[in-house]
């Protein structure tokens, strides 16, 4: 046996309970060794980049899940050993790349050399089972990526940042008009509307799908999504409605007391912008399997199983980069990199602490939010105000720790530490994948909750907003019998780059700093801008 991870002590906040009892059963999950992640990443970058031929010929399932599929020594070798402890796995991914078993702790501590025990956590008084180290045989170490739960405890997510405050005056807003003046005091969909040009029309194409991320018990309330639309797009359907899809447990409890700030802000924001296009709420409960990620690998394993996942996926939460083992990171980042090849546009919240991650200011170096530094995401940043708009002082922005820059970026963004000189040398990463990509607004949205009106800022406003105009050009798309949009971030830094609004105004400060400074061209707080429908349009080549 090999030492595969280790760890000294438990986190902060954890003490140790004791042994946990021998016949407790515990859910294991394997990570195959990936057979061709590199050639994902070349595949996704072919159907992503308008320049080459292969623009928009997106993979099917089974073709993207080929590149992450273990190879046939690494499966025969892996399943050939857990039959000899009498244990037979299941599959959890089309890929075949995460196993799973359930097997007693002392069957766990036999297999893998460990020392299964209880911690508790001691703010919130929960318990956990996990290991301070395992090992696998020599003979397994070039095939198994990381076992879980083993070493990684849960952590803290970063919860919605949002401001709530009880909105004393609804104003009429018209569709279609000039930029209303309240806009900046109160957003609404006609504001984005009017700001950035988004067209009020009624979408056409029902196979055109806009995917909604849900968890923490953030519920999207029915009733309220009504009352939004009644009194906000009353040239739409109130009855005007979304589709569920449920895992880990999740559900979508209607009792109205119970409606989510989050789901409530997200729903309503995307049914009441992508003029129907059809939206589903994708709720994941508590029962999750894949530990340090909280439900992301699980969300984005359920769209990888189905043969036509939704063409554009928004999430508004998400931990610190440094919150998630690498191997894992890497792991949900090429579930991310699988859906980009099957044409799907997956977008991000960039979080709402500035340069300090998940709003805390204890930090001596610059804090990475997750999943901002996967490279085959589109992080979105917020913006405040009207022409022009500045930077949201909370748009969460900078440079990964785990991933280096890629291509698609490395112009834009050399022009701008180029310009930042050595400010902030050795407070980040200036070699990593910077984010955020591109903004939205994200201060003062009016949202309905248990039918009371609420005025909510940060970057979740902005990501249902950005991918809701995504949504809207896909739309016209497949209505031209041309490929949805796909994987966004080739396209956004190339044509697209001159559709987007610059923010030059603003900075995101945090860690006892100013923080990165908005500017002419690229920043990491509002990344390339904020959109222009007209323009995007053009970029898609739709004029």
């Amino acid at each position: 046996m090999r030492v595969h991870t280790r760890r000294d002590s438990a986190p902060a906040g954890y003490t140790l309970a004791g042994a946990a009892s021998p016949d407790t059963t515990i859910k294991l999950r394997i990570a195959l060794v990936q057979s061709n992640p590199a050639g994902l990443e070349d595949a996704l970058y072919d159907v992503s980049t308008p320049s080459s031929v292969n623009y928009g010929k997106y993979l099917t399932r089974e073709e993207a899940a080929a590149f992450v599929a273990p190879s046939a020594e690494t499966a025969s070798t892996v399943n050939a050993w857990l039959a000899d402890h009498g244990v037979t796995a299941t599959p959890l991914t089309p890929a075949g790349d995460w196993l799973s078993f359930t097997v007693p702790v002392s069957k766990a501590n036999e297999m893998f050399d460990a020392d299964y025990s209880v911690y508790t956590h001691v703010e919130t008084g929960q318990t956990t089972i996990r290991t301070l180290s395992y090992s696998v045989p020599v003979e397994l170490t070039q095939h198994i990526e990381v076992l879980y739960p083993s070493t990684t405890f849960p952590n803290a997510r970063r919860q919605p940042q949002v401001t709530k405050a009880p909105v004393s005056a609804i104003s009429e807003t018209t569709q279609g008009a000039a930029v209303d003046p309240s806009c900046p005091s109160l957003v609404t969909p006609a504001c984005l509307e009017q700001l950035y040009g988004i067209p009020s029309a009624a979408a056409n194409e029902s196979s055109n799908q806009l995917a909604v991320a849900g968890f923490d018990d953030q519920w999207a309330n029915l009733a309220d999504l009504s009352t939004f639309l009644q009194t906000y797009r009353p040239d739409m359907p109130a009855s005007t409605a979304f589709t569920l899809e449920t895992l880990d447990g999740g559900t979508n409890n209607q009792t109205a007391a119970d409606a989510g700030v989050e789901a409530s802000l997200d729903i309503q924001y995307t049914v009441g912008v992508a003029t129907h296009v059809p939206t589903v709420f994708v709720s994941a409960g508590e029962d999750t399997h894949d530990g340090a990620l909280g439900g992301f690998l699980d969300m984005a394993d359920l769209l990888l199983g189905q043969a036509s996942p939704p063409q554009v996926f928004t999430t508004s939460y998400g931990p610190n980069e440094d919150d998630v083992p690498e191997a894992l990171a890497y792991n949900l980042c090429n579930a991310y990199a699988q859906l980009g090849a099957r044409g799907v546009s997956v977008l991000f919240a960039s979080g709402d602490g500035g340069v300090s991650g998940t709003q805390t200011s204890e930090c001596t170096t610059f804090v990475v939010p997750f999943p901002d530094g996967c490279p085959y995401v589109t992080n979105v940043g917020s913006t405040t105000g009207a022409a022009p708009e500045t930077a949201a002082s909370f748009s969460a922005g900078g440079f990964s720790n785990y991933w280096a820059r890629p291509a698609y970026q490395a112009p834009a963004v050399a022009a701008y530490l180029a310009a930042l000189g050595g400010a902030y040398a050795g407070l980040y990463n200036a070699s990593g994948r910077a984010f955020p990509d591109v903004a939205a607004q994200g201060v003062n949205f009016s949202v309905v909750i248990d039918q009371e009106f609420y005025l909510v800022d940060g970057t979740s406003c902005s990501s249902p907003a950005f991918a809701s105009a995504v949504a809207l050009l896909n739309d016209e798309l497949l209505s031209a019998g041309r490929p949805v949009l796909g994987f966004l971030n080739p396209w956004l830094y190339g044509v697209a780059a001159g559709a987007l609004n610059d923010i030059t105004e603003g900075n995101n400060p945090g860690c006892g700093t100013e923080g990165f400074n908005a500017t002419v061209g690229w920043d990491p707080v509002t990344g390339l801008g904020s959109p222009d429908y007209a323009k995007l349009r053009i970029a898609a080549g739709l004029s």
